[in-house]
């Protein structure tokens, strides 16, 4: 029987907020009597009957909706917990005070007694009952959003990589008529890159490294093609291999910069992929954040971005919306102008390594 400490200690705080109020609601029915003493058969009657029925619980098959005994149990165990819980308290009350035993108490004195105890055993079950319940149904629905969110980044994947084959299956179609030998490279690259691709595990997120070797792979695909017109820098901190970040984040901000950037300008360019992780900051307090940057010195950002869509910013559009499905708005990509004249993209999203709990 596995018990769960924490719960059972908010649990004696709500009952002990139950039982003053009770006890003050006892004393304006009788004023008469002094405070202490309601207050002393509240604590004693709602401590016992929370004991009994919070542990009670235990010895029984519960709901998984509610954490509550299922059938007959869960209507007879408040009631039997309710009714010892006020015997024993009247009695553990009557003892201390010296008091006589509660049957001879006046017959209107102990109707209001036992109606206020009914009454408050009654509220104090129904909450706990609903709560939970809630806590079940929010535990739910955290789970659902879970799903649904790890659908749509499969979803999103799947777009990404039929886009990326897309675009190098045209590249290749241009090699072959004009340099097969270069065509047959590429196609032999493309091969490896697929079987990489298709063997890699399917979750929603992976080590850094294991994103930089697969980028390293598209890239020498690209330099088939582009010849010495590319040339590429990976900057991987050894601190940041094992970051975990959801797969195919960079290819597209990499594919973006090849065609937008380097593409266009003749002699070509550079692509530097760096990462680094910067400090806490103000908008989620605790929070290190990982910094990923694809820059290019390519031809630079043009006075209108293209729109999303195939062949122009889809694959843009498709990693910032992985981003904030994961992250919400703790997850950005921005497109930044460099002073050199090309574009820096810079993908920004919560840090949270292995090690970390």
């Amino acid at each position: 029987m596995k018990i769960d400490w924490i719960a059972k200690l908010r649990h004696l705080l709500q009952v002990i907020a139950f039982c003053l109020a009770i006890a003050a609601i006892h004393y304006a029915f009788r004023p008469h009597k002094a405070y202490e003493v309601a207050l002393f058969y509240s604590l004693s009657i709602g401590l016992l009957s929370w004991f009994l029925i919070d542990f009670g619980r235990h010895f029984f098959p519960s709901s998984e909706e509610t954490g509550w005994p299922a059938g007959l149990a869960g209507v007879a165990l408040p009631a039997v917990g309710n009714v010892l819980g006020f015997l024993g308290g009247t009695s553990i009350t009557n003892a201390w005070f010296g008091f006589a035993s509660w049957y001879r108490y006046d017959a209107v004195e102990l109707r209001v007694t036992a109606g206020v105890t009914v009454l408050s055993a009654l509220a104090i079950t129904y909450f706990f009952y609903t709560r939970g319940k809630s806590a079940w149904l929010q535990a739910k629905v955290s789970e659902v959003r879970s799903q649904a969110s790890e659908a749509q980044l499969k979803l999103l994947e799947t777009q990404l990589e039929p886009h990326m084959l897309f675009n190098t299956l045209a590249n290749l179609r241009v090699l072959i008529g004009t340099d097969p030998a270069r065509a047959q490279d590429m196609l032999d690259r493309m091969i490896a890159y697929l079987r990489a691709t298709l063997t890699a595990s399917r979750s929603t997120e992976h080590p850094l490294a294991n994103e930089f070797d697969r980028l390293r792979d598209y890239l020498e695909l690209m330099a088939v093609r582009m010849g010495p017109r590319l040339a590429y820098t990976l900057e991987l901190p050894d601190g940041l291999r094992e970051a975990p970040v959801p797969p195919l984040l960079l290819q597209p901000l990499v594919e973006n910069a090849i065609r937008h950037g380097l593409e266009p300008k003749v002699e070509g360019g550079h692509i530097l992929v760096s990462a680094r992780c910067t400090g806490r900051d103000g908008r989620t307090p605790g929070t290190q954040r990982l910094v990923i940057e694809v820059t290019d010195t390519g031809v630079g950002l043009p006075p209108v971005l293209p729109p999303a869509g195939p062949g122009q910013s889809f694959g843009l559009a498709q990693a910032r919306e992985r981003l904030a499905t994961l992250y919400g708005a703790d997850g950005t990509i921005d497109l930044i102008a460099t002073s050199t004249g090309g574009t820096s993209a810079r993908a920004v999203f919560p840090l949270k390594l292995p090690s970390q709990p």
